[in-house]
């Protein structure tokens, strides 16, 4: 009779162990960036801060409208430790990436993904804007579809950064 129920258990205990190792979260890596300005950014680079990886397009309406405000949360807490790239989509023709970029004085990185390389890293990127947050280990802590609400995105910054 014990026999009976220790082989249950048993079952039990790999199955929830095979599911615990089947939700873990690997950090990213081998994240190979070259900004617009030319500086190479890499995950290593990244480890030990806040990172907000922000895919958009000069066409997309929502992207437009949130640019004042990671501008605004980038000038706020870049000091504390906060990194946000903005990588443009590998539709966006370069020549207006670039002329948005300049235009509007994005004082954060901007990035071309031309050849899908870096939206291929996150298998969630279908919509823009999306935004993607990493933790100061490189691990992926948000996604965010759509328009960020700062009022609460800083609120949520503020306490990851402490």
């Amino acid at each position: 009779m014990k026999k009976n129920k220790i082989i249950p258990i048993f079952l039990l205990a790999i199955f929830s162990i095979l599911i615990f190792i089947s939700l873990q979260k690997n950090p990213v890596k081998n994240l190979n960036m070259t900004a617009i300005g030319g500086e190479k950014i890499t995950s290593q680079q990244l480890l030990g801060k806040l990172t907000l990886i922000n895919f958009w397009a000069t066409d997309c309406p929502g992207c437009i409208n949130e640019m004042p405000g990671l501008i605004e949360t980038y000038k706020q807490y870049h000091a504390q430790g906060l990194e946000i790239i903005a990588v443009a989509m590998y539709y966006d023709p370069p020549s207006r990436v670039v002329s948005y970029s300049k235009n509007n004085k994005l004082p954060f990185p901007v990035v071309l993904d031309s050849n899908k390389e870096i939206m291929n890293k996150f298998n969630d990127i279908k919509l823009t804007p999306t935004s993607i947050i990493l933790d100061k280990n490189g691990y992926v802590i948000n996604t965010i579809v759509g328009e960020i609400n700062f009022k609460d995105f800083n609120k949520e910054i503020a306490k990851l950064l402490k």
